[in-house]
């Protein structure tokens, strides 16, 4: 198992995303994912899926110490009181004592930063989570809330691919010792008729999501991508048997822009 170190955490390199999955296939995704040796596992309040996710973990006999399992609190729930109690209802939701990770899903600038950051620092010293973090934060604001932290933060979580230009973010969190995790990683499966990124996989015997996710995790990027199908979750963890020569990392990197961002929302912030 492959590790990204950032302000005392020790986040898994590869985990799944659970967004958009629901119900039975949820908690057996999971479950799979941890049997077929994933160790990290990212879920949110936005999700609805917390109580599957928990039922996956326990269905899957790893014991929870070697799990670390991310979930996010969604930006109604970010004046002090609310936090705390939203945050133990995620807890009883999926039925566990705390997080290894908990993130404030999207900036909300109707709720002062520090306040915010303020309660989210109170849950992890109540031993609810045992690292926070941020999530959907730019430059400025990851400058902002790691001033206002009276804890460390350990990462910015944002959509990062090969079409998406992350450098300035990327930059910021290195800057601030904090991890970079991806979502979106392989660009909503846009990648897999990539003609470049297939070239570049035939080099490699690998596929051009997996070239996509050894490529982030070569720039020491954890990447959660999400699947619902079974034999996606076998491929996307083989990425730690090849690397990537340094001139396709820069063809790779060339790839991306400010446009090929694929999740953006009205309250989304002013991207970098």
């Amino acid at each position: 198992m492959h590790f990204v170190e950032a302000n005392g955490a020790k986040i898994p390199a590869i985990g799944l995303g659970t967004w958009e999955l629901r119900d039975r296939t949820c908690a057996r995704i999971v479950e799979q994912a941890l049997r077929l040796g994933y160790r990290h596992i990212d879920t949110a309040q936005a999700y609805d899926n917390e109580r599957e996710v928990g039922e996956g973990v326990r269905a899957s006999g790893v014991k929870r110490d070697e799990i670390f399992l991310t979930t996010k609190i969604w930006t109604t729930h970010f004046k002090p009181n609310d936090l705390e109690r939203s945050a133990k209802e995620s807890l009883a939701r999926l039925r566990m004592t705390e997080v290894d990770l908990l993130l404030l899903h999207w900036p909300n600038p109707q709720v002062p930063l520090v306040d915010t950051l303020g309660a989210l620092a109170r849950v992890k010293s109540q031993g609810l989570a045992r690292h926070i973090g941020v999530s959907n934060f730019t430059v400025a604001l990851i400058d902002e809330a790691v001033a206002a932290c009276p804890e460390p933060l350990v990462c910015d979580q944002v959509e990062y691919h090969p079409y998406l230009d992350q450098t300035k973010v990327r930059d910021a969190c290195a800057r601030q010792g904090m991890a970079l995790v991806a979502y979106s990683p392989v660009a909503k499966g846009r990648i897999k008729n990539d003609r470049a990124l297939l070239r570049i996989g035939d080099r490699y015997r690998k596929t051009a999501a997996q070239v996509c996710l050894r490529w982030l995790v070569q720039q020491n990027v954890v990447a959660i991508p999400r699947t619902s199908k079974l034999e996606r979750l076998s491929e996307n963890i083989e990425i730690f048997d090849f690397e990537l020569f340094e001139d396709d990392m820069k063809a790779i990197s060339a790839m991306g822009g400010a446009g090929g961002r694929l999740t953006n929302y009205g309250f989304a912030p002013n991207w970098d």
